[in-house]
């Protein structure tokens, strides 16, 4: 094998090695949320009890006393509802992520593709809805329309539309002004084949990544939105809602809020992680 003699070869290959390298905080991160996605879809192998079996006998037992992390002012499971409490947390904010998705890529190619006119309207629509911080625009919907876990979805999504809007909308006007693009009008290709083929593919690229990133903000915020009694109504074994629960016995049965807050630290924090990565791999692959 040929040593590399060139410090400019070398740099290039130190720089590729550690491109593909994977930190072993990113692994982790990514462990912890295939383990999430088992808990989501079979709780019944990691609990054996069920989050709403009560038993008053065993009320505030303490972590490890029969209990794994103890059970609440009910003598329910704190572990059981940490496992089921999962699927809402995850499933409200995997579902808002993808209505925000999807209305802001559907906003953001009209945008792009429309005339003047509609590109103005568009834009002011969406500086309004990004002018509320994302957590209070969903409180005031949901104290319009009222609690449940159908209205906090389509808060958070409505929330989280002009992220996936203006990026969509920016790369659209790239790909419009590209010379492939033309070079397809002048050959005739139709609008929709053009925009399905040539324009969504390029202006949509970043979004995923978007989303992965914006999953984390949506568990907090489907989290704050139960913990304040807006969310899924009880006894629902969502995380916030559970935080909220135990908000009262702090001092004498402190793991029924604390176990459930860790999950949304350790979730929240793993989807990020793994977000922020994606996004320096696909920014390094945009430069080079």
């Amino acid at each position: 094998m040929t040593a590399l003699t060139d410090p400019t070869q070398r740099d290039a290959a130190s720089r590729a090695r550690s491109r593909a390298s994977v930190p072993w905080g990113v692994v982790a991160a990514a462990a912890v949320l295939v383990l999430v996605v088992l808990v989501v879809a079979l709780p019944g192998l990691f609990a054996s009890r069920g989050p709403l079996d009560a038993d008053p006998l065993r009320a505030f037992a303490r972590p490890g006393d029969g209990a794994l992390l103890g059970t609440d002012q009910l003598g329910r499971d704190v572990w059981s509802r940490v496992v089921y409490g999962a699927r809402y947390s995850v499933f409200v904010a995997v579902a808002a992520t993808l209505i925000g998705v999807l209305v802001g890529v559907v906003l953001g190619l009209v945008a792009g593709l429309g005339g003047r006119a509609t590109d103005e309207v568009t834009a002011r629509g969406l500086d309004v809805v990004a002018a509320f911080p994302a957590i209070l625009l969903a409180i005031v919907l949901v104290t319009i329309v009222g609690p449940g876990i159908p209205t906090v979805i389509v808060a958070l999504g409505v929330a989280s539309v002009p992220r996936y809007a203006r990026i969509v909308r920016a790369e659209t006007f790239v790909v419009r002004q590209s010379g492939y693009v033309e070079q397809s009008v002048t050959f005739g290709l139709g609008r929709t084949r053009l925009v399905l083929r040539h324009v969504l593919p390029h202006a949509v690229v970043s979004v995923p990544i978007l989303a992965t990133i914006g999953l984390g903000s949506c568990i907090l915020a489907a989290s704050a939105l139960s913990f304040i009694g807006l969310g899924p109504r009880p006894p629902s074994p969502e995380w916030g809602a559970m935080l909220s629960d135990g908000r009262n016995y702090l001092q004498n049965a402190w793991w029924i809020s604390v176990f459930p807050g860790i999950a949304i630290v350790v979730v929240v924090v793993a989807v990020s992680v793994v977000g922020r990565w994606l996004q320096r791999r696909f920014e390094h692959r945009e430069q080079s």
